[in-house]
């Protein structure tokens, strides 16, 4: 492709996005697809020679597209928000085109410098302590390994990267029963040993039970292992549940464990004042770790983590090969030794684009606008007979479940009635829903916080529920 048809075709792509984002509405939400079907109308082998653009994006309209779940259409309510937006899509526009690999500050100095910048702009957004420095990881999959595996090193004297476990001491790790399943994958790569995990008890609310963390901490240290690190959860993956800080970290501080908090979801929801109370205590903490790719409208992947002891984390992640050496390396930021690879993306462009162009003050509308919404979902679920809510909304997560008025069930049917609703819902191509079990209770879930999202698109979503429920 030379640079005339680059051009002509570059225009006719910007076209056909801006199209789909304006009649995303007009799309399944969900693919209705079954598995096989795209792959069966794929070659089995390569092309030897070059295909026209044209019949290329012909088959991406045929084959492709009929297969892609929509995140961005508004009436997705699944699993959790990973939001685009304009800006960020033109910001990635302009990543793909310079390609840049960020690994170090020589490699592309706007890159570092503007990384540490936006940085500094989300701990002022966020009310993070001033103590806090933040890196740009791809996921917080990844943040909360970095978390564990900075602890392990700090805790064992830098030796275990060096000489391997040998006779360190054995550790432990604690998490509430609601915690990611990154928390768990960490574990078993940090080297731990997945039985080393503590899940701990939560109440009502499905936040950690502060009581139950400690002793577990006092039965580990009684059977000579070492407690290592906590992790304590703003916004579970499940539920949203809130962790309580604050008590959280004191005990860590009691004991001398690694705190990390992980906010994937509910971070963004910090740039409000009003919701800062869920962090109290977040000065207690080692680390803490959100995704702007999540509810902040900004192309994944863009995961803003932040620690207090920045030379730990280095130290931890640095390894300078001859060819990595540079004379700035002591006035700079090279990024490469603050996580796990040497490659890194121009993620703080499209991260400085969002937030140059919606300004705090244009994010903090969408968000309470989101909160809102839930909200009033949740009025809904409450003041009708044949729904129930099973959970607090201290976010933009409602869980519930159909459980008609008048009738008895047991458990088993109520989640069978549920499971078939879900699928009903889903098969509709008018919404997408999931669902969790919260105390083996099967759970829809209908999470609000999709960038275009509107009132309209809730109501149409809990009249759709109204309607296959009385189906059912």
């Amino acid at each position: 492709m030379n640079q005339r048809d680059f051009r002509k075709h570059a225009h006719e792509l910007v076209d056909w996005m801006a199209d789909y984002l304006e009649n995303i509405e007009s799309y399944p939400v969900k693919s209705p697809l079954k598995p096989g079907e795209i792959i069966g109308q794929l070659p089995q082998s390569p092309p030897g020679s070059g295909e026209p653009f044209e019949a290329i994006m012909e088959d991406f309209r045929r084959i492709i597209l009929p297969g892609i779940t929509h995140w961005q259409h508004p009436s997705f309510h699944a699993y959790f928000p990973a939001n685009s937006s304009p800006p960020s899509l033109l910001a990635e526009m302009l990543t793909a085109a310079i390609g840049a690999q960020c690994m170090i500050w020589q490699t592309s100095p706007a890159a570092a410098e503007l990384e540490e910048r936006m940085m500094h702009w989300l701990a002022k957004m966020t009310g993070l302590p001033e103590d806090f420095t933040g890196v740009i990881q791809d996921t917080a999959s990844t943040a909360t390994l970095c978390s564990i595996l900075t602890a392990r090193e700090k805790f064992s004297g830098y030796k275990i990267n060096d000489a391997g476990f040998g006779d360190s001491p054995r550790f432990a790790v604690y998490s509430s029963t609601q915690t990611h399943s990154s928390i768990e994958k960490a574990v078993k790569i940090a080297g731990l040993g997945r039985e080393r995990l503590r899940k701990v008890a939560v109440g009502e609310s499905f936040a950690l039970i502060p009581a139950a963390l400690e002793e577990a901490i006092r039965q580990d240290l009684a059977g000579g292992l070492k407690p290592l690190c906590a992790v304590a959860t703003l916004g579970s993956t499940g539920s949203t549940a809130i962790d309580p800080l604050k008590p959280i970290g004191e005990i860590c501080r009691k004991y001398g464990v690694w705190l990390h908090v992980d906010a994937a979801l509910a971070g963004t929801a910090l740039i409000l004042p009003e919701m800062r109370a869920m962090a109290d205590g977040i000065e207690l903490a080692d680390t803490f770790v959100f995704n702007p790719h999540k509810w902040m409208f900004t192309n994944f992947d863009c995961s803003a983590y932040f620690v207090k002891d920045k030379e730990a984390l280095i130290r931890t992640f640095e390894i300078l090969p001859e060819y990595l050496k540079t004379r700035e390396a002591e006035r700079v930021n090279n990024y490469r030794d603050w996580g796990i690879p040497l490659g890194r993306r121009f993620r703080a462009l499209k991260l400085w684009f969002v937030i140059r162009s919606y300004g705090v003050e244009g994010l903090q509308e969408k968000i309470r606008y989101h909160l809102r919404l839930a909200q009033q979902f949740a009025q809904k679920v409450q003041d009708s007979p044949d729904f129930e809510l099973l959970a607090p909304v201290p976010l933009n997560t409602v869980c519930f479940r159909h459980r008609p008025a008048g009738k008895n069930f047991t458990l088993e049917e109520l989640n069978r009635l549920n499971a078939e609703l879900l699928e009903r819902l889903n098969a509709s191509g008018k919404a997408y829903l999931t669902h969790t079990k919260l105390n083996d209770v099967y759970t829809l879930r209908m999470v609000i916080g999709q960038t275009h999202v509107e009132q309209r698109h809730v109501e149409a979503a809990w009249e759709l529920i109204a309607r296959e429920a009385g189906r059912g």
